[in-house]
């Protein structure tokens, strides 16, 4: 992944902030837990939900079951946003990813994210990889339930709005 082009938006800053640095914002995107993904339904309004992802060369990869609103939403509209941060308006970074949610079926790569999944999660994600899903496994290895299909997000543009102190906020333009 290139390193974007990082810019402060002066209408949304104090007169004395400075940029968020890539290197801070990815670490945000690294150790997040929880994100809230966007999608678009077929009839335009917007759907919203926590997700658990993880980031894996230069990507944001989330996980839906296949007859989720979600799922279902990104057959017709890549289209999404990805925000963590932290809730508070005194301190902390907030983090904005927008880009396209393109399905990842290649076992080698799903497994490589079930492993990342399993290390960010200290073994509590465990996932079986299967005909380009995961699939949640019960305690002999076998698949439950139904496939679970992979999304990766190469960011567009990214937004870091940073709190507490200096306000700030920041376009990661890749």
């Amino acid at each position: 992944m290139n390193e974007p082009i990082t810019k402060l938006d002066p209408r949304y800053s104090d007169p004395d902030a400075v940029a968020t640095q890539w290197e801070e914002t990815r670490r945000v995107l690294e150790t997040a837990e929880l994100f809230w993904l966007s999608t678009v339904r077929a009839n335009g309004r917007p759907h919203v939900t926590p997700v658990v992802a993880v980031w894996l060369d230069g990507t944001l990869h989330f996980c839906t079951g296949v007859t989720e609103q979600k799922a279902r939403n990104l057959r017709g509209k890549p289209h999404v946003t990805l925000t963590t941060g932290c809730n508070h308006w005194e301190e902390g970074l907030d983090v904005v990813v927008e880009g396209d949610a393109v399905r990842i079926t290649d076992d080698e790569i799903l497994g490589r994210l079930a492993s990342t999944w399993a290390t960010k999660w200290d073994g509590r994600f465990q996932f079986l990889v299967r005909d380009g899903c995961f699939y949640n496994q019960d305690e002999h290895g076998a698949p439950l339930g139904e496939a679970v299909l992979v999304f990766a997000v190469v960011p567009i543009k990214v937004f870091a709005f940073a709190q507490g102190g200096t306000n700030s906020h920041t376009r990661h333009q890749f």
